[in-house]
């Protein structure tokens, strides 16, 4: 006879979020000791995650928060991975996953590493995932982790499909008068993915071998010893324009660069990051 009962079921369920069936099974092979039940799921949990390691878990969802802090605001994006968009969209894992972020915020991380260590119900995020993957049976994960500070910070969360969470997360830093146009900057990157804030945010040793690359490209061409240099530097703020968001194309007028935007408004972009589910898997 069972020791266990539909409200002990539901109690495990609501503890663990695990499935109506695992619940039970679990229940049945402890002998109706909850306690021991929840063990039980625990280390199905780690057997799962073991078995699935080596799969990738390139699906999921982006969360942000925006806080204060002594800069005046900060901003902070976490990516919570799966397998597959079919659980990328299920409420359980979406749920779960605003447990993280909470978690993260809690804690003040600003890593995948702080994240993953910060206090959770289940110990530590990373219990938790891995208890949460013998749930859902996926490889589950926490991807990419962005924080940023400034005067002021706003976010954008864009979804490239109806039916999906948001797929990509934007923040961007800017001073008090930056606030009015905060929003239409981030749209901008979340669609153009600028790499770099400005020319001088781009680190040196790609700058060089950018301009290597020009210049053996002009001279393969035949150009002429005395017009290589002003062509590769033609070439080198051809690359500024894809990769810098100051001289980007400002997306809804692309023959004004997002500087000029920037300058009309009377405001200053002092940071952005921007997170693109699956981007690192």
């Amino acid at each position: 006879m069972a020791k266990y009962t539909a409200a002990d079921v539901k109690a495990l369920r609501d503890k663990t979020g695990a499935g109506m069936m695992d619940a039970k099974n679990a229940l049945v092979e402890a002998d109706g000791d909850a306690v021991k039940a929840e063990e039980i799921l625990r280390l199905k949990g780690l057997k799962v995650a073991a078995k699935r390691g080596d799969r990738t878990a390139s699906n999921g969802l982006v969360l942000s928060h925006i806080g204060d802090c002594d800069a005046g605001k900060f901003g902070l994006i976490v990516e919570v991975n799966a397998e597959t968009d079919f659980v990328a969209k299920n409420e359980k894992f979406i749920e779960f996953s605003e447990g993280i972020l909470a978690a993260a915020v809690e804690a003040g991380a600003k890593t995948t590493e702080e994240v993953l260590a910060a206090t959770h119900a289940d110990g530590t995020v990373q219990d938790a995932v891995t208890n949460f993957t013998g749930i859902i049976g996926e490889k589950l994960g926490v991807g990419a982790v962005e924080y940023i500070e400034g005067e002021n910070v706003s976010a954008y969360m864009h979804k490239t499909a109806t039916d999906l969470p948001p797929q990509v997360a934007v923040l961007v830093a800017t001073d008090a008068a930056g606030a009015e146009i905060a929003h239409d900057i981030a749209v901008h990157i979340a669609a153009l993915s600028p790499q770099y804030l400005d020319e001088a945010s781009v680190p040196e040793e790609v700058v060089e071998n950018e301009r290597r690359i020009a210049t053996e490209l002009t001279i393969a061409e035949g150009k002429p010893e005395k017009a290589v240099p002003k062509i590769v530097e033609g070439r080198l703020q051809g690359f500024f324009k894809q990769v810098t968001l100051m001289d980007q194309g400002y997306a809804r007028d692309p023959k004004t660069p997002v500087s000029k935007v920037v300058k009309d408004a009377g405001a200053k972009v002092t940071g952005f990051k921007r997170v693109r589910v699956g981007q690192g898997a």
